[in-house]
């Protein structure tokens, strides 16, 4: 089962995260703040993380709530990186079983590969196209939408 003792206990800089209901500990709200000097420093960027029934087997899901334009992040939201990924080998031959979901993780190892995601997106496996393409091809329009979001996560927060 997922516990949030271990972050209120020692707290991360860069996040917070907790119940969406007390009688729900499948379903976490989380607050990720924009790296700093990266495009997304100065945005609030609201999540959910939803955890499976067979948690810690499988892996939770991560899904933005506020907009955010990145290649590593699908237009529905959800966060597309290798450790959210079922455990074993990739049948495309692209990531390592080693790279992927394994019950040693934790919420806060998880949201750490965001941030880190954040700073450094992954072109190679695109889950946003249209942001990977942009990201590649034309960097100050990528960035102009990005700040953009950025700026209108800190007003709505």
């Amino acid at each position: 089962m997922p516990t949030t003792s271990i972050l209120t206990k020692s707290p991360v800089e860069g996040f917070s995260a907790g119940l969406v209901d007390d009688n729900n500990i499948f379903e976490w709200e989380i607050v990720i703040m924009g790296p700093q000097e990266t495009l997304y420093e100065g945005g609030f960027y609201k999540a959910t993380m939803t955890f499976p029934v067979d948690y810690p087997l499988m892996p939770p899901k991560l899904k933005f709530v506020t907009d955010m334009y990145h290649p590593n992040v699908y237009p529905t939201g959800e966060v597309c990186i290798s450790i959210l990924h079922p455990p074993g080998e990739d049948k495309y031959g692209y990531e390592q079983a080693s790279e992927r979901w394994t019950p040693v993780h934790t919420v806060e190892t998880i949201l750490i590969s965001v941030i880190s995601m954040l700073s450094s997106p992954n072109d190679e496996s695109p889950a946003n196209i249209e942001a990977a393409k942009e990201w590649r091809e034309n960097y100050p329009s990528f960035k102009k939408k990005v700040q953009r979001i950025a700026r209108r996560s800190a007003e709505d927060f």
